[in-house]
């Protein structure tokens, strides 16, 4: 894993972090979606809230849709929910009437509310997720810690880090999108392949091995099937052994999206990692981003600012890197062209191949936590917390439970999923 993803500081350095194991049953890991809006009653939309646990929002889609005899794209959602614990959101169906849902059953659904509205939900479409988790094997006391912990995340608000899940299994997702980015094909197929000392399965380890040695066809053999991405690059290689970008082209675009993506995680990552100290002042320069609704403005007076930065209305900004994010001024431009210089790139060269061009964003260097509390009973300490949508549970989980580096892997693959808003 890459020293970057071990390396990111915590805004509560100072005080220990408790430890313990997260997601050991489903019950230690639920979360409740906070609608934008309430249904109005009336109109062609039915607005249904389930309640399920073991299969993810693409799944509860499909369920339904089946049940119902609706085309999938045509079923409304607010935000994505993973399938570890219990997760409580709301979809829309058109076209049902409220009482047909009362007479049919669907598997691994409860339907706990059902209400008409006038539109269909779209992605985004909701204020923010309530959270309820368990975090077992705590030391005694560790309620005191974690409310200090929490004291100051709720004042100062959390860093947005993206974190280690963003990294994939391997911490590699962001060293390939930085090689699709270069146009460097044969670099991207290596760290798509990866390090066997970073993987645990055998067979896996074995695959990478013997591509690392040559063996093309030995290797695209050892692949283990959840590895059908790795093979199917290997396999073009075994065909044409030279062409490393026709073997990119063998990376569906989605993955692609991705890897681009875990790059611009990792600068921003960077950025952050330096502004921690500060995160929460606005300087001249900054782009501040208005939580509100997601918009930017240029800061020409911090101390004008301050008293709505203090109130967590706004907060710097930071860059998803790309060929249309907007730039600050001052000295917040200077430190972030710092971090894409030592990537070996400027601004004008952001574009990259066609296939690979990213447009870039803003994307707030914190954000607000709100109703935070924390309680130790006998199986370990509960925590409850409001996030916005967008925002990861693992910012919170991290500067809690402060996972030690030799602990990191293990606690990115139980985290995996804990980005519960659009």
């Amino acid at each position: 894993m890459s020293s970057d993803l071990r390396t990111l500081p915590y805004l509560t350095a100072g005080i220990p972090g408790i430890g313990g194991v997260i997601k050991a049953l489903a019950a230690d890991f639920q979360v409740t979606e906070l609608p934008l809006y309430q249904p109005c009653g009336s109109g062609e939309h039915t607005y249904v809230t389930v309640e399920k646990s073991g299969i993810t929002t693409p799944e509860a889609i499909r369920r339904l849709a089946k049940t119902l005899h609706l085309p999938e794209r045509e079923i409304g959602y607010a935000g994505m929910k993973d399938s570890r614990g219990i997760t409580r959101q709301t979809l829309s169906l058109p076209r049902v009437a409220p009482e047909r849902l009362q007479e049919v059953a669907i598997p691994g659904l409860t339907i706990l509310d059902v209400q008409r509205h006038t539109n269909k939900l779209r992605l985004g479409h909701l204020a923010g997720n309530r959270f309820l988790i368990r975090i077992r094997e705590v030391p005694a006391g560790a309620a005191e810690q974690c409310r200090s912990i929490l004291a100051i995340l709720m004042d100062r608000g959390c860093p947005n880090f993206f974190g280690e899940q963003r990294y994939g299994s391997q911490g590699n997702s962001h060293l390939i999108g930085r090689q699709l980015l270069r146009g460097e094909f044969r670099e991207a197929v290596m760290a798509l392949i990866g390090d066997p000392a970073q993987v645990r399965d055998e067979r896996w380890q074995q695959a990478i091995t013997l591509f690392r040695e040559g063996d093309l066809e030995g290797s695209m053999a050892a692949f283990p099937g959840h590895c059908r991405v790795e093979r199917d690059v290997v396999a073009s290689l075994v065909k044409r052994p030279d062409d490393w970008q026709r073997a990119v082209g063998r990376i569906p675009p989605r993955l692609v999206r991705l890897y681009l993506s875990a790059w611009q995680s990792l600068l921003f990552d960077r950025l952050l990692a330096r502004r921690l100290d500060s995160f929460d002042r606005l300087l001249a320069g900054d782009l501040a981003w208005k939580h509100v609704n997601g918009a930017c403005f240029l800061v020409d007076d911090p101390a004008v600012e301050a008293p709505r930065a203090q109130a967590r209305e706004i907060s710097p900004s930071g860059p998803l890197f790309g060929s249309k994010v907007t730039l600050p001024q001052g000295m917040p431009l200077e430190m972030e062209l710092a971090v894409l210089a030592e990537e070996g790139l400027t601004p004008a060269e952001l574009a990259g191949p066609a296939s690979f061009r990213l447009e870039g964003e803003r994307r707030p260097l914190r954000i607000p936590l709100s109703d935070a509390t924390a309680h130790q009973d006998e199986e370990g300490i509960v925590i409850e917390f409001t996030l916005p949508r967008g925002a990861y549970a693992t910012t919170v989980l991290r500067e809690i439970m402060k996972p030690d580096a030799v602990d990191l892997q293990g606690f990115t693959a139980t985290m995996d999923g804990c980005i519960q808003n659009a």
